[in-house]
């Protein structure tokens, strides 16, 4: 099909739900992705922080080719060695105890909310209640969503399960305001992504921890967007000297093989008995075999302290843009390869043109530029990219 074909069927069959570019990708390599027609762009999205080892790693396609000529399914009713290896793996480096596995960041962060509401349970009957963040996002399922600390996403949505409260991301003041006996967690990203790469000072997270312990509620991070070696650590927590009770994954996980989890310590996880939880795709062969493959390719080519340079890298050169373009750019921030550029102005043109220059870029919040390359880029990659926003940007502020 051509293009417009291409449009035309999915406007007729396809629910309306995304905002989408007018592009068609066809496929990629490396951190490149090309349309149906040809062109080639820069792509520093990698499908919302997802594609950490590029598009195509050789390494990642070859083990879900060899998982799925062998077995892509079997149920969670029987043991798989490329699932046992995955948990292991994770409780490694995450220093917690058990892992589950589901299909998605708001399945794994689902599964985080159900598992603290049962272990609060477990100490009082009224220990029930989840603080979370304003500007947070955490799913779109319904208690995913209540917890996400932005209406926009629950208008129509009425009425939404109870027992969540937001507070100011960042702001010990007013957690320390609403944490009670009553509370069975506080549900927090390390660095809020689709809020607009918000970076809590460096001391919040240790104290909100310490806020937690003093009221016997669990802390749970979600680190969908900001974990597998996005910050240059595997978990975003381990820059602030902190272990949370229950931490999720998904994106980058498996390098675009669906998949999520939940990690916690064997205290909590004692709350879930057999048939409290499950899935039947969640943490399939097929996923956990891509998954065992970009964890290894992450430390077999050291992708932690290259998120950790070229992203040094990257906020240097941004900066050097929000230096040009005063009027248009008035703060950079970010940890490793997740990194935001603050407009003064919304956003979508300039992702547009940057496209249409061939970089794709993102913007969140409506006014903040994302940066959430794959893992493997280098200083050439960065200045391809910053070259065309230099462009965009100054033909912008004409």
């Amino acid at each position: 099909m051509d293009k417009q074909t291409v449009f035309d069927v999915d406007k007729e069959n396809y629910l309306p739900v995304f905002a989408r570019y007018s592009i068609v990708l066809s496929h990629g390599e490396g951190p490149y992705v090309y349309d149906i027609e040809g062109k080639k762009y820069i792509d520093f999205l990698a499908g919302i922080a997802v594609n950490v080892l590029g598009h195509a790693h050789p390494a990642l396609v070859k083990a879900v080719a060899d998982q799925a000529g062998k077995m892509i399914h079997c149920s969670n009713l029987y043991y798989t060695e490329a699932q046992a290896l995955l948990a292991k793996k994770l409780v490694a480096l995450s220093g917690l105890d058990k892992a589950f596995f589901g299909n998605s960041g708001a399945e794994a962060n689902e599964g985080a909310i159900k598992l603290a509401r049962k272990y609060g349970k477990t100490i009082a009957a009224d220990k029930v209640d989840i603080i979370a963040a304003e500007h947070s996002f955490h799913g779109r399922t319904l208690a995913t969503l209540t917890a996400t600390g932005q209406p926009k996403y629950q208008h129509g949505y009425e009425p939404l399960p109870g027992g969540f409260k937001h507070v100011p991301f960042n702001d010990l003041a007013a957690l320390a305001a609403v944490v009670s006996d009553k509370t069975c967690a506080v549900m927090l990203e390390p660095i809020q992504g689709e809020g607009g790469v918000n970076i809590p000072d460096k001391d919040y997270l240790a104290k909100v921890r310490q806020l937690c312990d003093k009221y016997g509620a669990l802390l749970i991070l979600d680190e969908i967007q900001s974990g597998i070696g996005r910050t240059g650590k595997m978990f975003a927590y381990e820059l602030f000297g902190i272990k949370p009770d229950i931490v999720t994954l998904a994106k980058g996980l498996a390098g675009g093989v669906p998949i999520g989890a939940f990690i916690t310590t064997d205290k909590v996880a004692a709350a879930f008995g057999p048939g409290d939880h499950g899935t039947t795709f969640g943490g399939n062969p097929l996923a956990c075999a891509a998954a065992n493959a970009v964890l290894k390719v992450i430390e077999e080519e050291k992708l932690l302290e290259n998120a950790q340079t070229i992203g040094d890298y990257l906020v240097a050169k941004l900066n050097r843009l929000k230096n040009k373009f005063p009027a248009l750019i008035t703060e950079v921030r970010g940890k490793g390869l997740i990194v935001g550029a603050k407009l003064t102005r919304p956003g979508r043109d300039i992702v547009n043109e940057c496209m249409n220059q061939g970089a794709i870029i993102n913007c969140t919040a409506g006014d903040v530029l994302r940066f959430v390359p794959p893992l493997i880029i280098t200083k050439d990659h960065v200045d391809e990219m910053t070259a065309i926003l230099e462009k965009t940007l100054a033909a912008v502020q004409l």
